[in-house]
């Protein structure tokens, strides 16, 4: 099931939200691919984008060209363009990535926890239980994505958390291919013992959790 909600858009560092035409496409086309709208090797048109974002083609290229820059996107030399289709050699490697990013992302943010964010992170869990209750994978990611975001803000580390986001551009289409197909009705356990960890003040259970939580999923996917 799809959830037909627009998407949060996650705008990087130094975007504008009022920006000119392949901004506003830039930053659609960013949000659908993190959050797994798209399939990996899903065909995009520069026609369809531009028709889509009631665009002309120049616009719709451009921001091809920027997500094609961070590897959201992949652009044959024939100028095909799809979702990217990920080699089980590239998961790794993001996953890899992501255990080092968002563990320290999560230590530099312990210090900052306090009980409204606690509590945050507890009511976008219940989302995210909600959205797999539902089997609604990209609400699933989009939820999944926004707990982790919300934790990683209070690190005060805006160049590392967009690291983070990159990855996170590159992994949509992936992650949507994983949970589109699972069957679990639980949200992960492993955010529980995060907000456990951040609740005792517990930075080595904190970083152990964080890096499960990352790592699990991709490891179902390669399996």
């Amino acid at each position: 099931m799809v959830s037909s909600q627009r998407p949060e858009v996650f705008a990087p560092p130094g975007t504008a939200q009022s920006g000119s035409a392949h901004d506003r496409v830039y930053r659609g086309l960013r949000a659908r691919i993190m959050h797994g709208e798209l399939r990996p090797a899903q065909p995009l048109t520069l026609r369809g984008i531009g028709a889509e974002y009631s665009v002309s083609m120049t616009p719709a290229r451009e921001a091809v060209r920027r997500l094609s820059a961070e590897g959201a996107l992949s652009v044959s030399s024939s100028g095909r363009v799809t979702a990217p289709d990920l080699a089980n050699e590239r998961i790794e490697e993001l996953a890899a990535l992501r255990a080092l990013i968002e563990v320290e992302l999560a230590s530099r943010a312990l210090p900052r926890a306090h009980i409204a964010l606690i509590d945050r992170l507890n009511s976008i869990n219940a989302r995210v239980a909600d959205m797999i209750s539902q089997q609604d994978a990209v609400g699933y990611i989009r939820a999944n994505l926004e707990f982790h975001r919300t934790l990683y803000l209070r690190a005060q580390a805006p160049a590392m958390l967009a690291m983070a986001e990159t990855v996170w551009l590159q992994l949509g289409p992936t992650m949507r291919a994983l949970y589109g197909r699972l069957r679990h009705k639980e949200p992960p356990r492993y955010h529980r013992l995060m907000i456990a960890a951040l609740k005792a003040g517990d930075e080595p259970g904190l970083r152990l959790a964080v890096r499960s939580d990352v790592t699990q999923g991709l490891k179902m996917l390669l399996g």
